[in-house]
């Protein structure tokens, strides 16, 4: 039963992961349905999280070498100044730093008082109408090559909110990146970008943080479930960075209201428990 369970979890991880109404509530909410009573925990998200983030290595390959080798021959004086990719190298490392610097502050945190489903709930409604307002206002015309420092760290504070299940990594970098006037492709783009070294960062912590401590699902369920969220969120990259071309957030933001909604529902039933 662990491996089917691992399974949907994967599934979840996958299709979740990328879009706009975040993952780590979605495996939460999943998992209080498939494990009643035992929150699939912190960490095996954390782990999960390294096939999604596969994937995105995987399809921005040619980006990602592209902005190391520029950021490496900027260390040596063979690209000029303002080269953008070895700029964007720059603000990734920049943008990366707030959610490590706040992940570890607040890890006890994360691992236990903010992953009350209350909170979840709130965080799904709130930034569900923040990504609503920011996908309508301010000028649409920015793309990545003219980001500011100023506006690489905004973007990675934004991340940051993400530690909070029901924020949603893609979400709140997608909603500052509105915000500044960059359009929905760009700032799609840089989050997937941008998620790869917290987001691998804390899968590898996750992951020796894990070794011999009791989890709820073994290693094995725990690897396939990993594998399951590569390869759907493969697909998922490919399908929303298409659908961003030519649509609004506009069914992102009402899923996530509803959803939200929908998790007060059962929280104020007993359906579920929030802890």
């Amino acid at each position: 039963m662990d491996w089917l369970i691992a399974a949907v979890l994967g599934v979840v991880q996958g299709l979740t992961e990328f879009l706009p109404i975040s993952s780590s509530a979605h495996l939460r909410i999943v998992g209080e349905f498939l494990l009643p009573g035992e929150d699939p925990g912190a960490f095996f998200t954390a782990i999960v999280q390294i096939g999604t983030e596969t994937a995105v290595l995987v399809y921005f390959w040619r980006d990602i070498v592209g902005i190391v080798r520029s950021w490496c021959a900027s260390l040596v004086g063979r690209r000029e100044k303002g080269d953008p990719q070895a700029r964007l190298g720059w603000l990734i490392i920049l943008g990366s730093i707030p959610i490590g610097v706040l992940g570890l502050a607040f890890q006890d945190a994360i691992e236990s008082v903010l992953r009350n489903l209350w909170i979840t709930g709130a965080m799904l409604i709130l930034f569900g109408l923040i990504l609503g307002i920011a996908d309508k206002v301010g000028p649409r015309e920015r793309d990545l090559e003219h980001m500011t420092w100023k506006q690489g760290l905004v973007y990675g504070f934004a991340q940051a909110m993400a530690l909070i299940p029901g924020v949603s990594r893609s979400g709140g970098t997608i909603i500052a990146g509105r915000l500044m006037g960059f359009t929905r492709e760009a700032a799609a783009r840089y989050s997937f970008l941008l998620a790869v070294p917290a987001v691998m960062a804390s899968g590898v912590y996750g992951l020796f943080q894990s070794i011999g401590e009791p989890m709820v699902l073994g290693w094995g369920p725990t690897i396939l479930a990993t594998a399951v969220s590569f390869a759907v969120g493969y697909v998922v990259i490919v399908a929303f960075l298409r659908f961003v071309q030519t649509r609004s957030f506009a069914i992102f933001v009402w899923y996530r209201v509803a959803l939200g909604l929908v998790l007060f529902a059962l929280l104020g039933t007993g359906t579920i428990a929030a802890v």
